[in-house]
């Protein structure tokens, strides 16, 4: 049996041990899941609904735990980890809405009647990345258990604690054995298994593009469902008629929010030629008042970086060549830290502007007009998010329309709710989750003609 060794990035403390899944384990706990199926996709409607709004209050009355165990586990402020354990409450209740809501369609034709069934997938597997434990996690397994699916969940082997405590609420709540499980492993192991094993009908991943196109290849081989969001590279288009001040004081959350390991992170600022030095002047102070300190503080607003791995791999975008414009500040002592850091590129084709840093690193660059601004932030493989500052709401819609992106705010860095479309253009992803239509992403639809003549 292979260990791991959950660690706090924090503190560089061991918080525990953990057995990780065999490939054994793993198709065992898939039977399960598809045994478990057969009676959970003919539950009443109200049945699995209450059973939803159950495991939700079940959520909500250990948020605090739920919290404190990202905190130690993930590195996340006790603030940030607070709201991710609610949207995992929120994500659930707004799924029990769904089974009473999902509706086929009675279609018009000749000869009798016709109708539309969505029919559940069966067992579907989610992949979660160690970035928000919680709220894929939540995003993946709310809308699939509301659809009648059965999930096996993975976690990420360096953030396992809470998607673990999740699985243990949905019994506590009733939820019934094998409809709902989490398996702690490696993505080769586990995550690998999903891909290939035959009763997994659906794999809902969230992680890097590589690994994603090798998912979706393996899945391909049996014409298996997928969901994939793969990252992005987001622009922050700051034109000269915003409210700068504005702009300037929110931009450092919209990339260092979760020291920066955020696919929506707004990486890269993009700012008319005309306001680019009163913007950078507006922006330092900004920076260097960013707090980053205990991820357990509440006055703490960025935690360390997931690994010392990772940490390597974010300060080797900042080269001793790079222009760095200002930096915040960071904690001495143990920790993977690293400061909130503004970079200045001298190229388009600088891996800082091209590449996902994954981490507290923004690049500022100026643009002329509009035209100019679209044809920077569509200079990217990705497509996920960004953010469009003016105050000329024809401009706003103008660029949100030009932008390649599946996930835009104006005159805001909110982008993700979960009563609204999530997902991606090009190469941050495949489909969409969250929003009235999740559920439909876990099933498939049946045409039924009844003929009355």
């Amino acid at each position: 049996m292979t260990t791991t060794q959950v660690v706090n990035p924090a503190t560089e403390q061991v918080v525990t041990t953990l057995e990780l899944v065999s490939v054994a384990e793993t198709d065992a706990a898939i039977e399960r899941a598809q045994r478990a199926g057969a009676d959970w996709r003919v539950v009443a409607p109200g049945d699995r609904a209450r059973l939803l709004r159950r495991f939700a209050e079940a959520v909500d009355a250990n948020l605090e735990q739920l919290a404190q165990l990202e905190v130690a586990n993930a590195g996340h402020t006790i603030c940030n980890a607070r709201w991710e354990a609610g949207n995992v409450r929120d994500v659930l209740h707004f799924a029990a809405g769904i089974p009473e809501r999902l509706l086929g369609n009675q279609i018009p034709v000749a000869g009798g009647v016709d109708i539309t069934f969505h029919e559940p997938l069966g067992v579907v597997g989610v992949i979660v990345p160690w970035n928000f434990p919680m709220p894929i996690a939540a995003w993946g397994f709310g809308p699939a258990l509301a659809a009648g699916n059965t999930v096996v969940l993975k976690p990420a082997e360096l953030t396992p604690l809470t998607a673990i405590r999740l699985g243990e609420l949905a019994l506590e709540a009733g939820v019934p054995e094998g409809v709902f499980q989490v398996l702690p492993g490696k993505g080769s192991v586990v995550g690998q298994r999903f891909v290939t094993h035959p009763a997994v009908r659906k794999v809902v991943f969230t992680g890097s593009t590589e690994v994603g196109k090798e998912i979706m290849a393996g899945c391909a081989r049996q014409v298996k469902r997928v969901t994939l969001e793969l990252g992005g590279k987001s622009a922050n288009i700051v034109f000269a008629d915003a409210d700068l001040e504005r702009a300037a004081a929110t931009a450092p959350y919209g990339v260092f929010d979760n020291a920066g390991q955020d696919c929506c992170a707004r990486s890269r600022i993009l700012v008319q030629r005309s306001v680019f030095d009163r913007f950078l002047e507006l922006l330092e102070p900004a920076v260097r008042g960013v707090r980053v300190g205990d991820p357990a503080a509440e006055s703490t607003e960025m935690g360390p970086l997931i690994s010392a791995a990772h940490r390597a791999r974010v300060a080797s975008f900042v080269e001793p060549s790079t222009k760095v414009a200002f930096t915040g500040t960071q904690p001495d002592g143990p920790g993977f830290w690293y400061p909130p850091t503004v970079v200045l590129p001298d190229a388009q084709s600088d891996r800082v502007l091209t590449e996902e840093v994954f981490g507290p690193v923004v690049a500022v660059v100026p643009f002329e007009d509009e035209a100019d601004a679209v044809r920077i932030a569509n200079d990217t493989e990705y497509g996920l998010s960004g953010s469009i500052w003016t105050n000329d709401v024809g401009r706003a819609l103008r660029v949100s329309r030009g932008v390649e992106a599946g996930n835009l705010s104006v005159n805001s860095h909110s982008s993700v709710r979960y009563w609204t479309p999530f997902g991606g253009f090009k190469q941050s992803g495949l489909g969409r989750e969250l929003g009235p239509d999740a559920a439909l992403a876990f099933t498939e639809t049946k045409n039924v003609f009844i003929a009355t003549d």
